[in-house]
């Protein structure tokens, strides 16, 4: 690789792990900053679908924006702006104003992975590529690994601490990139974009009636009962069991340690060895035995324990999903692939809203509700995902 995009890598991977390391140091802390703030699961649910609407709207603004003005225009714009949101939420002292600042975050923060991939694309080679996105996809994990238990660790001091020291790490990013980092975006004449590759609400119903309408179903199923895990665990940990962010922090440490291995060592050799379809249907079936695993769980140790189990049905299952939708996608595999990222994120606002609602009626219905939905789905697959392989073809826009 040339000197001049292994400087751009590294840059980029330093900014991407602040982001992530910034998001990881926020998760553990949310459920007591929102319990100091006044508010309970509710609450902590809107804050999350917050910031999932906000990605799922303006994500793909942004990477148009920067087709337009440049990458290192948008890149900074968004490492700006999630530095600013950060302080913002240090400095709350009201739940209007931790909302505001997480709306702000999910605005301006959506176009830093964009223009951070696009980056990539412009700097490298064809050959340099595929490797350069997957030192980024490192580069991200890498933080949400070390996050969690570093704001736990510092949150032990000051609520407030790890919000401080994010937003001073995403400074010292911006920096970095301003310095080191040229514009890459070639200068081309303005042309008219093709309409192909805007996805028209009509087409997600559409798509739904096509060969990758039941594994798209699936993908918003698994992220809306995923979504019973990740949006209330902390506020779980703290009223069932006394965890503080120290320990919330340490498990969800662990979480993000699982997800990154798992994504390595499991997803290929399981479907290579199997097919994507059996290893969806039996990670559906052990992702709604995990959640009662978790309910079982009696103390630290053994909430860890069911954790890291639970958490590897999940690492599993949305790589499966997803190429299962790319082996039947064909020649649309570009539309579908970005209807899959659509449906995911309509799981990841509806989610958070559901699961903080029912954890105000009572603190072990989402991991029951999240059991009903991974079991709805397997149920569901036995009928619609029959076989190994599929052969069927997604038309694509003009299908």
């Amino acid at each position: 690789m040339a000197r001049r995009p292994r400087k751009t890598l590294v840059v980029l991977s330093f900014t991407l792990v602040v982001v992530t390391l910034g998001y990881g140091l926020v998760v553990p802390l949310l459920p007591f900053y929102i319990e100091a703030l006044g508010g309970r699961g509710g609450e902590m649910g809107a804050l999350i679908a917050l910031s999932a609407l906000t990605e799922l709207l303006f994500g793909p603004v942004w990477g148009q924006v920067s087709d337009r003005v440049g990458r290192k225009r948008v890149l900074m714009i968004g490492i700006f702006g999630y530095g600013v949101s950060l302080l913002l939420m240090g400095v709350a002292s009201r739940l209007w104003m931790l909302f505001a600042a997480r709306a702000l975050s999910g605005l301006l923060t959506a176009a830093t992975t964009p223009s951070a991939m696009a980056y990539v694309g412009d700097s490298t080679t064809e050959e340099e590529r595929g490797g350069g996105i997957g030192w980024l996809g490192s580069a991200a994990g890498l933080g949400i690994v070390l996050g969690p238990g570093v704001g736990g660790w510092l949150g032990r001091e000051s609520l407030s601490l790890p919000f401080f020291a994010g937003a001073g790490l995403a400074w010292l990013a911006l920096l970095l990139v301003w310095r080191f980092l040229p514009e890459t975006l070639p200068v081309k004449e303005a042309e008219d974009r093709d309409r192909t590759r805007v996805l028209q609400p009509l087409r997600l119903w559409e798509a739904l009636f096509s060969s990758i309408g039941f594994p798209l179903f699936l993908l918003f199923l698994v992220s809306f009962g995923l979504a019973n895990f990740e949006a209330v665990f902390g506020l779980y940990g703290a009223e069932k069991f006394g965890f503080g962010p120290e320990r919330v922090g340490g498990i969800l440490m662990v979480v993000g340690l699982v997800t990154t291995l798992g994504k390595g060592a499991l997803t290929g050799p399981l479907t290579r060895r199997w097919g994507e379809k059996p290893v969806i249907k039996a990670s559906l079936l052990a992702g709604a035995a995990g959640y009662l695993a978790l309910l079982a769980a009696f103390d630290y140790l053994t909430v860890l324990l069911a954790t890291g189990v639970f958490i590897l049905s999940k690492t599993v299952l949305r790589p499966a999903l997803l190429a299962l939708i790319s082996r039947r996608a064909g020649a649309g595999q570009g539309t579908a692939m970005g209807l899959g990222n659509t449906f995911l994120s309509l799981g990841r606002v509806i989610g958070p809203l559901w699961a903080g609602f029912i954890f105000d009626v009572n603190l072990s219905l989402p991991y029951l509700s999240g059991a009903a939905i991974m079991a709805a789905g397997f149920v569901l697959s036995l009928r619609w995902l029959v076989g190994r392989r599929s052969p069927e073809s997604y038309p694509g826009p003009s299908g």
